[in-house]
Order: structure tokens, then sequence, then C-alpha cells
């Protein structure tokens, strides 16, 4: 069952790694898709998380409080600053997504985009180190 989990969190690694890329990549042809894809990046890697330590939901919200709870309040393991870009990314999707009289500008995407980045760089190292130790 364990290698199953290790599996899943890897995929989601790689998805995150991937969805990074794509914001990088399509900057100046889609506000709204690098918005997205910046989300998303940060949502796979702490998917991640959730399938290593068991508390995998299909609820964005879900996952976001998960993190916050277990990772930086309980066994702080990483800073609050992180958190802040979690909601931050969480939020702007959903306006992007959702709120069809949201204005994306190119200024407020690049900086998620390096928000994500940062998150990513930040986390990543852990759960690869969790992955070789199983």
């Amino acid at each position: 069952m364990q290698q199953h989990k290790n599996l899943l969190a890897q995929i989601s690694v790689e998805k995150s790694d991937e969805a990074l890329k794509m914001s990088f990549v399509t900057v100046d042809e889609s506000l709204t898709t690098e918005q997205n894809r910046a989300y998303y990046a940060v949502f796979y890697i702490v998917s991640a998380l959730a399938y290593l330590d068991d508390f995998q939901n299909k609820s964005h919200h879900y996952l976001m409080g998960q993190f916050n709870k277990r990772y930086i309040y309980e066994q702080k393991l990483f800073d609050k600053s992180l958190i802040k870009i979690y909601k931050t990314l969480i939020k702007n999707r959903e306006f992007s997504d959702y709120d069809f009289t949201y204005k994306l500008t190119k200024e407020n995407v690049l900086k998620d985009i390096e928000d994500a980045k940062i998150f990513i760089e930040t986390i990543k190292p852990y759960i690869l180190q969790r992955l070789e130790q199983t």
C-alpha cells in the first residue's frame, strides 16, 4: 500500500513540475491559463504530501487547510509565508475561473507564478527526501 501512495506522490510531483513549467510557457498567451497553472502547480505538490500522509481529498480548500494545520502549525516544517502564498493563489484562481468581471493583470499573474515557484522549491525537497527513505 505504501508503494502505491509513493507512486501517486511521485506522479503529483511530476504534475506540479509540468504545471509550473506551463505557467511560464504560456505567459503571453492567456493570463487565465497562467493563473490556473500556477495554482495547480501548488495544488499538485500539496497533493503529493496528502498521498504520503493519508489525507488526500478532492476538496481544494480541505487540502489547503490540512497543509496549514499539519505542516505549518503542528509540525512547524515550513514558514507561515507559504500558507499566505497558497491562500492568494487559490483566491486568484477562483476569481480568474469563476468571476467573469475579474480583470487579471500580467504583473499580478507573474507574481503568482513566482510565488508558486518559491512554494514548490521549498516543499519539493522534503517530499523527495521522504520518497527516497521509503
